[in-house]
């Protein structure tokens, strides 16, 4: 009995810790707040302002590793617009700089995740430096 109630609540201790206890790096993107989480292993590091899809397009939900980074970008579908500091998660997504800042905080992206510049090199740099493997980018509602 002594056992099972050790058990539980060694099992109840895993359960509750965040998922973003690793070392590493974790973007996490609430499309409803459109804010940008940032925790470097497992510490809450920045909280950022982003635009995401609007109207008519979409950003995907889901659990992530960047596959593809690109410190100068330009969109081939929308008009070489300039995406830099392109951390590239899922097909043609990647979370980017936009030189739009007077938007962030509002869904106004073909889909991609946009950040400041600045926060964007900020995020590119973190993820060069603990590498794909060890950045997960999650998007929620």
């Amino acid at each position: 009995m002594k056992r099972n109630v050790v058990l539980a609540a060694l099992l109840g201790t895993f359960l509750v810790l965040p998922a973003t206890a690793f070392a590493g790096v974790v973007a996490q993107i609430d499309l409803s707040s459109q804010r940008m989480h940032v925790f470097v292993n497992g510490k809450s590091t920045y909280t950022w302002k982003v635009s995401t899809a609007r109207r008519g397009y979409r950003t995907p939900t889901g659990t992530y590793k960047p596959y593809h980074l690109a410190r100068r970008h330009y969109s081939s579908i929308y008009n070489n617009s300039p995406m830099p500091h392109s951390i590239f998660f899922k097909g043609g997504y990647a979370i980017h700089g936009s030189y739009e800042t007077k938007h962030l905080g509002r869904p106004v992206s073909h889909g991609c995740i946009r950040l400041h510049p600045s926060n964007a090199a900020r995020l590119f740099s973190l993820v060069q430096k603990y590498g794909n493997s060890n950045t997960t980018i999650r998007i929620t509602h």
